[in-house]
This record gives structure tokens, sequence and C-alpha cells, in this order.
């Protein structure tokens, strides 16, 4: 099942589980956000069509992130007459995954989390970790690491206490 959705002036094409990124929403991560502007819903020979849009009909998302694109620069230049001029713009987005197309909020389910996983399984300590998984990392494992410490420093107390 899919639907096509208006936000922010364009059109998506969405089915559940998508991560869309659309322009700017004044919403917080983690949100959830309801889309009512609903164009299409349905698959195969079970299509509705809105005129424009579809009564009733909501798609369910979650905020992922509020962000911004990497920078497009702007670059003006005419020859022989010594005029240059260099701009920079970045675009603000927000990621929204798609939770339902029917307009309920789903059932959570009961996700394993963060600590439940690392008594199952073992966490390895690697470089591509960021400094507060690492020092959240050692907090788990009762290792005791000043927070000032460089990332290198707290991988090397860390692997040398699972020695």
């Amino acid at each position: 099942m899919y639907a096509v959705i208006e936000t922010g002036g364009k059109q998506y094409r969405v089915s559940e589980g998508d991560v869309i990124t659309v322009e700017k929403l004044n919403v917080e991560d983690g949100a959830n956000v309801e889309l009512d502007k609903v164009l299409i819903l349905g698959e195969g020979s079970d299509i509705k069509v809105g005129t424009p849009y579809i009564e009733g009909a909501k798609i369910m998302g979650r905020v992922v992130e509020n962000g911004k694109a990497k920078k497009v620069v702007i670059f003006k230049y005419k020859s022989k007459k010594d005029y240059r001029k260099k701009q920079g713009h970045r675009q603000p987005y927000t990621m929204i995954e798609i939770l339902s197309l029917d307009g309920k909020a789903p059932v959570k389910k009961s996700a394993p989390k963060a600590e439940e996983a690392s008594a199952d399984e073992e966490v390895k300590a690697n470089a591509s970790m960021k400094k507060d998984e690492l020092l959240a990392l050692a907090e788990a494992k009762g290792i005791e690491i000043d927070s000032k410490a460089t990332k290198a420093e707290i991988l090397e107390a860390i692997e040398s206490a699972s020695k």
C-alpha cells in the first residue's frame, strides 16, 4: 500500500517504513507528526484519488531529525569587469519516518533496548563510536574515565580493562 502526500509545496510517494526528507516543519525530534494532505491512497485496483485531497485520510509519521542540507555555493562572475560574488546556502529539512498510512498510531513493538541488547551480547568499543557512546560504554563496564579524556585514551582504557 502506498500514498501520495503533499507537504512543503512538494508531493511525495510514501509507504509504511519509508524515511523521507521534507521541507522544514516546526516539530521537535522524536515527535509524532500527522500529514493530512493525502492525494492518493491505496494499491492496485483499490486506489482512492482525492479532489484535491482525500477527506479523513491521514498519514502518521515520526520526526527522525531536523537539520540542514549540504552547502550549495552560488558564484556569480562577469568576465573582464572585476565582478565576483560568492554566496552559500544550506536548506533546512525535516526527516520523517512513515509509521502508518491509515491515520492510526501503530502499536509500538517491544524492541530490545540498548541496555537489554548489551546484556545479551557484549558491545565492543571501536574508533567509529562517538565519544559520548564510549563514555557510556565505559560507565556500563564500571571503568572510571575522566570526561575530558580524548577518544583514543577512552578506547585504550576500555581495551586494557577488558583484557
